[in-house]
């Protein structure tokens, strides 16, 4: 396996990262919570604790099927599922905080360019090796400040999400919100989902339709590494 041409830099700017840890007895952390505490009717399926992902296996520091977020993050989506439940609608969330270990497992996956086994179902028109180039892979996330969420919008009735016009996690221009060979329905659930996520403070991300951040995060400046963890596990 030959690295990307880009690893020294990733370790250049890895190394400038602000990593904090776990301090004391209490889990979460304290200004995290985990999601159910606030609004038990949001759906979780957190696809980075199996391999329904981009690397087709679990990722480091996913351990439970526990959506932990930032407690102002977690308050501004109940805001949006209280708007989307007279509709019959819900969301949906694939990730919210990210262990700092997890980004660091995305990139060691981006640099072994032999390793393609998820290529056709995520992203099939882009080469590995252009993964960092083209900002699909960074060593750094929001994710792991705790003010980023990737979510969808789901039927309550049915179970069933909306149809988006890509999968979640897809690298692809098919993916940026502005794309406009989709559908009308599809167009107009992306455009559902964003005008709610917009009103109840947050930004989009405009290369991922599933991907917003908390304007206001509590942690800005902030890259943490505790793990996702069950409530009664240990350290």
């Amino acid at each position: 396996m030959k690295p990307v041409s880009h690893a020294l830099l990733w370790v250049l700017t890895a190394s400038l990262s602000v990593i904090a840890a776990v301090r004391g007895d209490g889990y979460p952390p304290s200004g995290f919570v985990d999601l159910v505490e606030i609004d038990a009717s949001i759906q979780v399926d957190l696809r980075y604790l199996g391999r329904d992902n981009f690397l087709g296996r679990p990722v480091d520091g996913y351990q439970a099927n526990r959506l932990i977020v930032s407690e102002a993050a977690g308050r501004a989506l109940a805001r949006v599922q209280a708007e989307l439940q007279p509709m019959g609608l819900g969301l949906l969330v694939y990730d919210a905080y990210r262990p700092q270990q997890a980004v660091d497992h995305f990139v060691r996956w981006a640099q072994d360019l032999d390793d393609q086994a998820t290529k056709s179902e995520y992203y099939p028109d882009v080469g590995k090796d252009k993964l960092f180039e083209e900002g699909y892979i960074a060593a750094r996330s929001g994710h792991t400040r705790g003010g980023t969420v990737d979510l969808t919008l789901v039927d309550i009735q049915s179970g069933q999400t909306l149809d988006m016009g890509t999968p979640w996690d897809f690298f692809g221009p098919e993916s940026w919100p502005a794309f406009a060979d989709l559908l009308p329905q599809q167009r107009a659930n992306r455009l559902l989902l964003r005008a709610l996520m917009l009103r109840h403070g947050f930004r989009p991300l405009e290369q991922e339709w599933w991907h917003f951040t908390l304007e206001d995060e509590p942690f800005p400046d902030t890259y943490f590494n505790f793990p996702i963890r069950a409530s009664t596990a240990t350290p």
